[in-house]
């Protein structure tokens, strides 16, 4: 919150605007002159120096964040920025918005998120099936009874992401997946008996070896430092889905792991489009056999993509 503050130089009385933001665990100070402002009496111009202190604060933590993070052919600096800015931008959004505004806000996207990433699994569930059975909460007539709980439990388990800030742990992976496929059918937590990957040629985790490998990606995600979260984001998902450590499921899992992630650390979520399925898998492969820059770059223009297409659109119409 901005404020203004008085200051004596030179004899002279001067007026500032200010402005206080946490960069690097320090509360810094931001302030911009007010030529002519004159105490009590309307101040036309206070909007205009308003926003270029916001500018003068954004731009600050945007770089801040941005020397945090080591680059690579993918994640260059430019792209850090973009990112750091979408960050900023996002958390700008969510303060604007009322109550009820976020809730419409997150039952959007719980419906666009549920379509996209069940289909992509082979749910055959239209959007404006979704959206009836997110609205209504019921089973409609002649659909599968598993794809409407699949439908049921991903909206279950997308607000028990948005209303907890979430880590990255055996217990929370395991309860995501066992919120994900309740009444489905499908056996509840690591697998028992050994899974493949249709369509790529990849052997996965045999289940004897599912903890200790688990045990092995979960440390990796919490000791490898100055990663930017969607670069982890992208890495994990990966390590992830070549374990394939449950019986089914493994997929939607793994889609709302990226959110978790992102989430925990201030960025947007991200939405993969089942348009996208047969280049989502790609990168996947890809990175099976060593090729980390396809995963990288089709997860950061999912992100861009979410951001404009979705939250920057949602913002316009209100």
């Amino acid at each position: 919150m901005a404020f203004i503050s008085k200051k004596i130089i030179n004899g002279q009385e001067r007026h500032y605007l200010e402005k206080s933001a946490r960069i690097r665990n320090e509360v810094k100070k931001f302030s911009i002159y007010l030529k002519n402002y004159i105490p009590n009496k309307k101040y036309l111009e206070l909007e205009k120096y308003g926003k270029i202190l916001e500018e003068k604060v954004k731009k600050a933590c945007i770089n801040d964040a941005v020397q945090k993070y080591k680059t690579n052919n993918v994640f260059k600096r430019e792209v850090l920025q973009q990112l750091e800015e979408i960050r900023f931008d996002y958390k700008g959004i969510l303060k604007k918005l009322t109550k009820n505004q976020m809730k419409d806000m997150l039952d959007r996207f719980t419906i666009n998120f549920t379509y996209e990433s069940n289909a992509i699994e082979g749910n055959s569930l239209t959007l404006k099936d979704v959206t009836f059975i997110i609205h209504e909460g019921k089973v409609l007539g002649g659909k599968d009874l598993r794809e409407v709980y699949e439908t049921l439990n991903t909206r279950k388990a997308i607000e028990w992401i948005f209303h907890k800030k979430l880590g990255i742990s055996h217990s929370n992976i395991i309860k995501l997946h066992e919120i994900l496929v309740e009444n489905t059918g499908v056996q509840k937590g690591y697998k028992k008996i050994p899974n493949f990957l249709l369509g790529r040629n990849v052997e996965t985790t045999p289940p004897e070896r599912v903890q200790e490998e688990m045990d092995n990606v979960i440390r990796w995600y919490h000791t490898s430092e100055n990663l930017h979260p969607l670069q982890k984001a992208a890495i994990f998902h990966g390590k992830f889905e070549r374990i394939h450590p449950f019986e089914d499921g493994n997929g939607r899992v793994g889609r709302l792991l990226i959110n978790i992630i992102l989430l925990s650390s201030g960025y947007p979520p991200l939405i993969i489009r089942k348009t996208q399925r047969v280049t989502y898998f790609h990168a996947l492969e890809a990175y099976d056999h060593g090729h980390y820059d396809n995963l990288y770059r089709f997860l950061l223009e999912k992100y861009k993509d979410t951001y404009n297409k979705f939250f920057q659109v949602y913002i316009r119409y209100l």
